[in-house]
Formats: C-alpha cells, structure tokens, sequence
C-alpha cells in the first residue's frame, strides 16, 4: 500500500518536512517513490507548505492513502481527498 507523508529534514527544533509519496511500511527516513511539496511548519502561514497539486490528485487516484496530518495539509490548501476519477 502506498502513503503520501511526512519525511522529516532540518536541525533539532527548526523542523521542515518534505511531502513525500512511499510505501506505507517502511521508515520515516526510507527512500521516497515521489516528492511532492515541502511543509515547514515555523514560518509565516502564507510560506508553510509548497506543493504540487496535480501530482497529489494524480496520487489520490492512483490510491495513495494520505497521512492525517497530511490530510489537514491538503484540505487547507483545498485539494481534495476524495479517491475519485476525473474521466
């Protein structure tokens, strides 16, 4: 099963994170199928998350069950999770 999460970068307490398409069982750390956008929850609200939206949906398609924190990423950036086809 494949995930779309969070993979941590940065130093202690300056955390940034990448947004990130993997299998679900392997490490936080592991190699990545795909990435898809950057999180970086310290700085101003309008410059916290980079993301690209048609690769997302094209993910969610595909399957790929996002994470809950990933999940509220989405959902305020007003892509939708939703797993449906748009033929």
């Amino acid at each position: 099963m494949v995930s779309i999460r969070l993979k941590r970068f940065g130093t202690k307490k300056r955390p940034y994170y990448r947004i990130v398409v993997m299998d679900s069982r392997s490490a936080r750390g592991s190699e990545t199928i795909e990435e898809l956008g950057t999180y970086h929850p310290i700085e101003a609200e309008d410059r916290q998350v980079t993301i690209d939206s048609e690769k997302t949906k094209a993910w969610i398609v595909k399957g790929a069950q996002p994470s809950a924190t990933v999940k509220r990423i989405l959902n305020k950036q007003g892509i939708s999770t939703a797993r449906t086809s748009e033929n």
